[in-house]
């Protein structure tokens, strides 16, 4: 397995790491993992086929819980990322955000206890609080770094301007953000930044939230609680729109003999060097097909058809529903 830095002083991480997300959350998406026996089977095939980054949440349900039980015996061998930021509990289309100092302390301490570890590799504000001055809050989670209970800090879904900012209280190793051929936001603003002071950018839903893994024909697709039944991308018109463009990248990915779910991480992959996508399953054959991606050659040709087919901008649909894009670049 190919691996990359986090940041310039970071650990080194497989090129792909595990989004923990579906291992935790019922009625968020329609495959998530319930049971603790079959999630901590995913872990453990994940380390086996080379990935050492795990991601989870705070606000992933259980998934900090099932994660923790999946690294007893083996926590040396995983860098560790866990989130806090949005109130847990809040609701799932109208999120809270608590950036503030006691919230950083409380919430750490409470996810190093479902973890069962005594630090985290890489804690990440999950989104920025508009009412807490960033400086306040780095300034608490650069506490945490003091007393050995994190090694690492990150940011998530945050401006350049903010990261700037945040990274004067305390260098930050890695910055979340949604990215891949569906959504080409950071390479306006945030990924120059990023590179500019050394900060990987950690790509979530690489995959286009499954719309990239050529999985749907229709809405009917979706479990009845599916999260993504209320998601833009996923409505009438831009349904049928992203649904043709995912087709025509089907067809480029059989003439280069991969799924359409590799050829997507192929791209990520091949087009930033310090871009680490984390896409998250809850099937242990979508994990083998993933981690697939780091075995397909690119060329030129193959970015200049991609980029013809699915040139920035070409998806329909925002990428999350109004009240949850109000908490977005923050």
């Amino acid at each position: 397995m190919e691996q990359r830095r986090l940041g310039h002083e970071g650990p080194l991480v497989s090129a792909i790491g595990l989004g923990c997300m579906s291992i935790g959350i019922a009625d968020v998406y329609t495959s998530s993992v319930q049971d603790d026996e079959k999630a901590v089977e995913l872990i453990h095939r994940a380390l086996d086929l080379g990935i050492n980054f795990l991601d989870t949440a705070n606000i992933y349900g259980d998934s900090e819980l099932k994660v923790g039980k999946a690294l007893r015996g083996c926590r040396n061998e995983v860098v560790l990322a866990t989130k806090f930021g949005i109130v847990m509990g809040s609701d799932l289309h109208n999120r809270g955000v608590d950036g503030s100092p006691e919230s950083v302390h409380r919430n750490c301490d409470e996810s190093l206890k479902r973890l069962g570890v005594d630090h985290i590799d890489l804690y990440y504000l999950h989104r920025v609080d508009p009412q807490v001055p960033i400086e306040e809050t780095v300034g608490a989670m650069a506490e945490l770094v003091k007393a050995g209970k994190v090694r690492h800090l990150g940011l998530s879904e945050a401006a350049p301007n903010t990261v700037r900012r945040a990274y004067k209280v305390h260098p930050i190793a890695a910055l979340q953000n949604e990215y891949s051929l569906f959504t080409r936001d950071p390479e306006e603003e945030l990924l120059p930044v990023l590179r500019e002071l050394g900060i990987a950018l950690v790509a979530y839903s690489p995959l286009g939230r499954g719309f990239l893994g050529a999985r749907f024909r229709s809405v009917d697709d979706l479990a009845p609680g599916d999260w993504r039944r209320g998601n833009p991308r996923f409505q009438g018109e831009q349904f049928a729109r992203n649904l043709a463009i995912v087709d025509r990248l089907q067809e480029i990915a059989e003439e280069k003999h991969c799924t359409a779910a590799q050829l997507a991480l192929a791209w990520l992959l091949h087009r930033n060097p310090d871009v680490i996508p984390i896409p998250g399953t809850s099937s242990i054959g979508r994990l083998e097909e993933n981690i697939g991606a780091v075995q397909i050659s690119f060329n030129d040709e193959d970015f200049n058809r991609i980029e013809a087919v699915l040139p920035k901008g070409a998806v329909g649909g925002e990428r999350y529903a109004p009240e949850m894009m109000k908490i977005l670049n923050g």
